[in-house]
């Protein structure tokens, strides 16, 4: 019997799909690449943007001819796409091949779930609105020398343009011992160079439960562990980074000198619209605390263009901060309009070709200031 993992969106979902992959091999599935030849089918889906939904939607849709050909093919669709209850329902009612529809919070029960499904042969729809921690999940690791370690979930900043706190609830912090034995058991394979830590906002990590201690009390904890390995991190936020975060990873060799740093936008009327609780002011500040203390750090970050409201002023803006910062790597998105959210309604939507246009103006700077750093 044989599986098919198909993963949208981020780092957490390929980490996820990991703990996916185990839950099938303890039902004695095996791997396989060819999606025509699995007898069972997961879609891991994300909802951030417009792009990955109707990407999903796409793809599962194509699974009727396969559906036909195999009845006894089970179809499972999860993840942040299904965790929105009217995206659940219409993938429940467009796609009657479909076997099971399940949300974020019910992945802790997936191998129940198909075990009953093969039982019973009847669909299966569960939703949950919150979750909380489970840590019986386990990963069968498969990004090479790489690691993925969940530090954190789910996400209490509400940004105006983000569906990740209303799919992923709100923050919970794993406990310090849980991380640090996991970390020991991948130390102790010797099988990885790197470990990554994860979270929707690393930084914030404690921030829930206070008896954790906070995230550069973390991490310098786990440099103290003994052991062979590079360790970084993903994501942060910036009014969320300390002076102490930066001093740990300035001082501890273990931590690799790059960090992901979002900035979103240039303009601080824009930064107020998405709620980003920060200027560019402090994030610039904190940009030449990074340097300072270490001069080759590896910066890269995520910006939208296009948001409600943003002029060419705006635009201009961001462009400046681009100039003045010199990343070495940017991740540029149009603004995509997310059920459920604030900036959903706000006024002055910007058109597509605007949007369109700005991005690419933008990846044509990122490219001219990396040549220009190559030279």
């Amino acid at each position: 019997m044989l599986y098919h993992i198909v993963t949208y969106g981020c780092q957490m979902n390929v980490h996820e799909s990991e703990k996916i992959a185990n839950v099938l091999e303890e039902l004695n599935y095996q791997p396989t690449e060819n999606r025509e030849d699995a007898d069972i089918i997961v879609f891991n889906t994300c909802a951030i943007r417009e792009g990955a939904e109707n990407r999903a939607f796409g793809n599962i849709g194509a699974l009727k001819q396969q559906k036909k050909r195999n009845k006894n093919l089970i179809i499972v669709v999860c993840g942040c796409m299904t965790q929105q209850k009217d995206v659940q329902e219409k993938i429940f009612k467009t796609f009657p091949f479909v076997d099971i529809v399940i949300g974020t919070h019910n992945l802790y029960n997936l191998k129940t779930l198909i075990s009953r499904k093969i039982t019973d042969r009847k669909r299966i729809k569960e939703y949950q609105e919150s979750g909380e921690l489970h840590e019986e999940l386990i990963a069968k690791r498969t990004s090479g020398d790489n690691a993925w370690v969940n530090i954190m979930y789910g996400c209490n900043n509400f940004c105006t343009y983000c569906i990740v706190p209303y799919v992923r609830g709100r923050e919970i912090s794993r406990k310090k011992s849980d991380i640090l034995n996991e970390i020991k058991d991948i130390i102790a394979t010797n099988s990885y160079k790197t470990i990554t830590l994860l979270g929707q906002n690393v930084n914030s990590y404690g921030n829930d439960d206070k008896t954790q201690g906070t995230f550069s009390e973390l991490l310098q904890d786990i440099c103290n562990l003994d052991g062979d390995f590079k360790l970084t991190f993903m994501t942060s936020h910036p009014k969320d980074l300390s002076d102490e975060v930066i001093d740990v990873m300035s001082k501890n060799d273990k931590i690799l000198k790059e960090l992901h740093l979002p900035v979103q936008s240039g303009s601080n009327k824009i930064l107020k619209a998405m709620n980003r609780n920060y200027t560019i002011e402090h994030y610039l500040d904190i940009v030449k605390k990074l340097r300072d203390k270490m001069p080759n750090i590896r910066l890269t970050t995520d910006i939208i263009v296009g948001f409600p409201g943003e002029t060419e002023e705006d635009f201009n803006q961001t462009c400046e901060l681009v100039k003045k910062v010199r990343y070495d790597g940017i991740f540029a998105f149009m603004y995509s309009k997310r059920s459920g959210t604030v900036a959903e309604k706000l006024p002055n939507q910007i058109d597509e070709d605007t949007k369109h246009n700005r991005v690419n103006y933008l990846l044509d700077l990122e490219k001219e200031i990396k040549a220009q750093k190559e030279n």
